[in-house]
């Protein structure tokens, strides 16, 4: 079993950045895929960064350029960059893991580990 434990979120002015962080325990996850995910109220989550087993990353189109995901195997730790905040960007964000696979995919229900959640509120 693996726990996913994210900080790192709050409240900011846009243009301001942030970092979040999401600690996994229980189990090694350098050979996880891992992703970003982030949702408002009334919608689904959706895939904001994705790195696979090895390093590879992939962002959502309205992120591309201003967020940056990585990943520090060592401390079983995964990061995600934000900068240059828009108000578009709150939401609650959360970590994922694909525990069956080292490849990224954008379906919330390929994801097998989940953090709890952390809020970016961005104010104009």
């Amino acid at each position: 079993q693996v726990q996913l434990v994210e900080s790192g979120g709050g409240l900011v002015q846009a243009g301001d950045s942030l970092r979040l962080s999401c600690a996994a325990f229980g189990r090694t996850f350098s050979g996880y895929a891992m992703g970003w995910f982030r949702q408002v109220p009334g919608k689904r989550r959706e895939l904001v960064a994705g790195i696979t087993g090895g390093g590879t990353t992939n962002y959502a189109d309205s992120v591309k350029g201003r967020f940056t995901i990585s990943r520090d195997n060592a401390k079983n730790t995964v990061y995600l960059q934000m900068n240059s905040l828009k108000p578009e960007d709150a939401a609650v964000y959360y970590c994922a893991a694909r525990g069956s696979s080292r490849w990224t995919t954008p379906r919330q229900e390929d994801y097998d580990y989940w953090g709890q959640g952390t809020q970016v509120t961005v104010s104009s």
